[in-house]
């Protein structure tokens, strides 16, 4: 398979070469900020002490990263731990080189103080990161600010006012919900995803995609349940990815014994096969995806729930299974303008046989492409994660989650609604 950078793969994802030698290796976990400059901006709040993560964390998702710090930071994190950090020279006070007023693709400023963003609102320039962000206003340079404060700053009228002013197009604010009584910054997970996704959302043939996962229950009576195994790993690592690739994303989740790295914006949980069907009926109707890609593990048979708790003591209990409804023959009517990625597991050891079973239902229910597994290869050891089939025969080996989600989204470029 043609590799689209010069990446060596691992069973979590990608790494540069060499970018693991020496004291500054980071692994590279994805490519959603790959070749991207982007302009780290640290202010003198206390969240300033987190500026090495979010620097390594830029990293790992490809970022060329130039630093710089006001002399309010310095009392915080010293210079010298930010250009580790960030593997790049800082920059806190004036010189002839003028690295403002250079062209970025995005400027990140964590934390953001209320004095900075003042200043920025005010036209207020004293110094080169203050000069930056004007240069950005300018040009249109997407910047994504990240305010950090105690509450009683935060609810100031005068606070709001100015996060409210600063806000447009280009311009995007980042706020953590109140623990402690403080505004606390965000983890650098979530920091970096929210920047990848502000920064890609500008890309041309962003779409909206629905993403089912995780496993679904039928109750069998009150207290008791049958459900069908998925940790909903794959699904959140896809939502994940295309969150951070700047498209909108609705997670429809069912039981699930994992969590995504950083919160996503638009997560819908429904563990019972019918709820699952129904809201997933809503949003077809509704909401009208570009894309579904259907990777929950929905349960092919379920019992009749009996009322109540059927009584221990007993030495047999005869459980019917029904047949459930197909999520993938139900919603078709309603998504034939969709792409449609089915998933298809099988518990032998017969790729032959998968690859027939997986043909099948290419035809039966019109997608697009399916992503076919053995059950052995759902921990991606040993190169091997899964194949995607297409409709024209073609199979495409994928080794990792990190693939999965490249080669469905090289999808998206070829087909048009």
């Amino acid at each position: 398979m043609n590799q689209i950078f010069p990446y060596r793969l691992t069973h979590n994802g990608y790494i540069i070469s060499g970018t693991m030698s020496g004291d500054l290796g980071v692994e590279i976990i994805s490519d959603s900020l790959l070749g991207k400059k982007v302009l780290f901006l640290v202010t003198g709040g206390i969240a300033a002490v987190d500026s090495v993560r979010v620097s390594r964390e830029l990293r790992r998702h490809g970022a060329d990263i130039n630093c710089m710090m006001t002399s309010s930071a310095k009392n915080i994190i010293s210079e010298l731990a930010l250009s580790w950090g960030s593997k790049a020279e800082v920059i806190s006070d004036w010189n002839h080189e003028m690295a403002q007023l250079n062209n970025y693709d995005i400027i990140l400023v964590a934390p953001a103080t209320r004095n900075t963003i003042a200043k920025h609102i005010n036209g207020i320039i004293d110094s080169p990161l203050i000069m930056a962000l004007s240069a950005a206003k300018g040009n249109n340079t997407p910047i994504l600010f990240v305010p950090s404060m105690h509450d009683d700053l935060f609810n100031d009228s005068v606070t709001q006012s100015s996060i409210e002013k600063i806000q447009d197009k280009y311009s995007k604010v980042l706020i953590e919900e109140s623990t402690e009584g403080r505004r606390k910054q965000p983890s650098a997970k979530t920091i970096v995803a929210e920047l990848s996704n502000f920064l890609n959302s500008f890309r041309k043939n962003r779409k909206k995609i629905v993403v089912t996962l995780g496993a679904t229950k039928q109750n069998i009576d009150s207290v008791r349940s049958i459900i069908n195994y998925s940790s909903g790993k794959t699904g959140w690592d896809l939502c994940e990815y295309f969150h951070m690739m700047g498209h909108e994303v609705i997670c429809l989740a069912g039981n699930t014994t994992t969590s995504p790295n950083f919160p996503l914006k638009d997560v819908r949980i429904a563990e019972k096969p019918d709820e699952m069907l129904l809201i997933a009926l809503d949003i077809a109707k509704s909401e009208k995806p570009d894309v579904w890609i259907h990777s929950a593990a929905v349960l092919d048979y379920v019992p009749q729930e009996i009322e109540g708790k059927k009584p221990s003591g007993e030495k047999k209990w005869s459980i019917e299974l029904v047949e459930s409804k197909k999520h993938l023959s139900e919603l078709l009517p309603h998504t034939t303008d969709s792409i449609r990625i089915g998933f298809k597991l099988e518990t032998d050891n017969s790729e032959t046989k998968l690859i027939e079973k997986s043909q099948n239902i290419l035809d039966k229910y019109s997608l697009t492409a399916v992503v076919a597994n053995l059950i052995s290869e759902t921990k991606g050891r040993n190169g091997k994660r899964c194949r995607i089939i297409y409709p024209d025969g073609k199979i495409e080996y994928i080794e990792n989650n990190l693939m999965m989600a490249k080669a469905i989204e090289r999808i998206f470029y070829h087909f048009t609604r």
